[in-house]
Formats: structure tokens, sequence, C-alpha cells
């Protein structure tokens, strides 16, 4: 089975990586492919050129086995839409299973999505929930989440796509956004994402202000 892992990454860090080697490792993936976007649909667009994105994708992964880099949707530019994805590979591999991670918020919204019934003929959901994190009781996923839900990881073997697996993963209190505030605020965020991403992005000089970019 094949993970899809897609994100702004903008930067990747450590709450990324950890969420996806618990996943990989406790649903038993072969890899788990990261898919930076080129362009967001649902959220804001992201701050930082897609080839830095991808290179800083590549940086922090390149050391864990089974962890693969696909710059699929960057090569293929404008929106970048899930199902589009996910058709892609089907077709490269068409006898893996495939199981899109997202969070919690992420599913909650997942019906608004571009063709949310296509995309479950594609893949299984694993949804990353972290301690504490409960599912909306209002959620409109709620009726679709009963029909479709498994407990154990084992199951989505049982069948190629449409079933839905909650898996609990490490907490880790770190956002790209929090990231990128503390470096515009002239703060380091070592410790919060690899050594040879925050070397790209002072290299780069990446999330700095204009302030913070004038000559000291």
């Amino acid at each position: 089975m094949i993970g899809i892992f897609g994100g702004t990454f903008d930067p990747i860090h450590f709450g990324h990586l950890r969420t996806a080697l618990d996943v990989m490792q406790a649903v038993g993936l072969d890899e788990v492919r990261f898919i930076p976007l080129h362009g967001a649909v649902h959220r804001d667009q992201p701050k930082t050129p897609a080839d830095l994105r991808l290179e800083m994708v590549r940086l922090a992964t390149r050391q864990q086995q089974g962890f693969v880099v696909d710059d699929r949707e960057i090569r293929r530019a404008g929106d970048s839409y899930t199902v589009d994805t996910l058709a892609s590979l089907r077709k490269e591999q068409p006898d893996r299973s495939l199981c899109l991670l997202l969070g919690m918020d992420a599913f909650d919204g997942f019906l608004d999505w571009h063709r949310p019934d296509q995309i479950l003929r594609l893949a299984h959901l694993i949804v990353m929930k972290r301690p504490g994190e409960e599912r909306s009781k209002e959620s409109k996923v709620e009726m679709l989440l009963d029909a479709r839900l498994v407990s154990n990881p084992a199951q989505l073997r049982d069948r190629d796509c449409g079933m839905i697996l909650h898996q609990p993963v490490t907490q880790l209190d770190i956002s790209a956004s929090k990231i990128r505030s503390l470096v515009a605020e002239g703060r380091t965020p070592r410790f919060l994402l690899p050594e040879a991403v925050l070397q790209l992005i002072e290299n780069k000089h990446l999330y700095l202000t204009d302030h913070a970019k004038e000559p000291q």
C-alpha cells in the first residue's frame, strides 16, 4: 500500500515527518509519497516558490527509507486537485492500494473537496488523529465515516479503496505558520524542522520581513 501525503510544505517540519512515519509503521505502508502542491484550492497560496518547497521536502525526507518525494503536482502546475493526482497514481500503480493521509480538519471538510466520491473510488482515507482530538459531531462526514470506518489497519487490505481509518499519531505542536513567524521575528526555528531545511531557509532568506532583509 502507498501512502499519499500532500501539502504546501511551506516549510516541511517534524510535525509532518513524525506523523507520516507513525502512519507508515502502524498501517504497514510500503512507502509514503510526499507530494508538494503547486497551487492551493482550499487554503492560502504558498509563500515560497514551488521549486524551493520541493527542495525542502527532498532534504527533509532523504534519510528515511520508505519516504518518497513526488513532484507531479508541481510539474502539472495550476491548482492541485487530489482526485487528479490519485487518478494519475492509479494508472501507474494499478495493483497497489492508495491511502490518502489527511488531518482531522481536512477530513471534516472532505465533502467540500473536488469530486470526493471519485476520491473514495481511488483510495482509502487515513485520518491522522492526535491525542484528544475529536471529529465534529455536526460534521457532514458523520454518516460517511460510520458507513466506511474500519478499526484495524489490516482491514484496509481487504478492499482496494473506499475505507476510512482513524490512526492515532504523535502530538507535536508545530506548524509551518509558526516557523514562518519565528523567522520573520528574527528568531530561530531550530529543532522544529530538519537542520538541512533550516539551512536552506537561511541561505535563500525565506520568510523574512522586509525589515529583516535590510543589511545589519
